[in-house]
């Protein structure tokens, strides 16, 4: 990774605000957590995020939230994600990626002819089971400190959902798939299981993340080029707060409904509200935060912003996703 050019003065943003996402183009061999202190020293911020982790070997889509976008980080976790990844046939390796130690060798011959039937077995909800190298906890410990350790830990399936999978090339060797999929899905478990059921063992080489929800990587920067801007031009590659929630229906509040929830109280909102998780705006487009709605059509406020934040331009919406509320009386 190229060494970050002049860094924005941290003293400059002392008295303002620098809250949203820049969508980053992470690099390979570089860890998510990596990746966001790189951004926060070129754009001069302490607080900052990511929206989900991808692995050093993996690169491809890491929004990095700063300042009050941090608050809904967790929020695209739950998000669909499309990935590219190319799996090498006739490996399997104890991680499912090309870091781990060989634990099955089989011949690839006719393997590329039944890709597409084994393929259609991993379309759907099925289970899986995670890898040992994951952070998922066993007794209060993540599963990869006993792999680390050679020990290997009970783990139960857990119900996974594909709705994309498909073949992007192909060689005798090697082939790129490009799954879409839920959270909680393995892609590394994915390329392992497809090699098994092959016959020939397989695991991941390399892995892309294209997109998170309605966010793309081609709307990405990579690393390298946002350290060689100015630091006016980083700035330009902000974008608001709620970028990451897009996912989310929407709600607008009147000014009094809006300073009601900002301070943390119920409002009330028509009958044909969207019920659930939504975005709560002002009528003048500005981001106030996440809020509830109940059954009984008021809102409860779920995450606020400390203050109201510009906000992604709101047209497009149907009525369903945009309807205006009013404080309770």
């Amino acid at each position: 990774m190229a060494t970050p050019a002049t860094e924005l003065p941290r003293s400059r943003y002392s008295e303002g605000h620098l809250d949203g996402v820049i969508l980053i183009d992470k690099p390979p061999q570089l860890s998510s957590n990596a990746t966001v202190q790189s951004v926060r020293r070129l754009v001069g911020r302490a607080k900052a995020g990511h929206t989900g982790t991808l692995d050093p070997l993996a690169t491809g889509l890491l929004p990095v939230c700063l300042g009050e976008c941090t608050k809904f980080a967790g929020v695209p976790l739950e998000a669909d994600k499309t990935y590219e990844a190319v799996v090498r046939l006739g490996l399997a390796t104890d991680s499912g990626d090309a870091e781990g130690a060989p634990v099955f060798e089989g011949p690839v011959d006719g393997c590329l002819d039944r890709l597409p039937e084994v393929l259609a077995q991993f379309r759907g909800r099925f289970e899986q089971l995670p890898p040992m190298f994951s952070a998922l906890k066993h007794d209060g410990r993540p599963l990869y400190a006993y792999a680390r350790a050679g020990t290997e830990v009970p783990r139960a399936l857990r119900p996974v959902r594909v709705d994309w999978l498909e073949i992007v090339s192909a060689s005798e060797q090697e082939v790129t798939i490009k799954v879409r999929c839920r959270k909680g899905m393995y892609v590394r478990t994915l390329a392992h299981d497809i090699g098994m059921r092959l016959g020939c063992g397989a695991h991941l080489r390399a892995l892309r993340r294209t997109q998170i929800g309605r966010l793309s990587v081609t709307e990405a920067i990579s690393l390298d080029a946002l350290a060689g801007l100015t630091p006016a031009q980083r700035l330009a590659h902000l974008r608001p707060a709620d970028s990451v929630l897009l996912d989310l229906p929407l709600v607008e509040l009147d000014d009094r409904a809006a300073q009601t929830v900002l301070h943390g109280r119920q409002v009330e909102v028509p009958s044909l509200s969207p019920q659930g998780t939504v975005r709560l705006y002002d009528l003048h487009g500005n981001f106030l935060g996440l809020g509830l709605v109940q059954e009984d059509n008021r809102v409860t406020p779920k995450r606020m912003c400390s203050r109201r934040l510009p906000g992604v331009a709101l047209s497009g919406h149907t009525a369903l996703e945009r309807t205006s509320a009013q404080s309770v009386k």
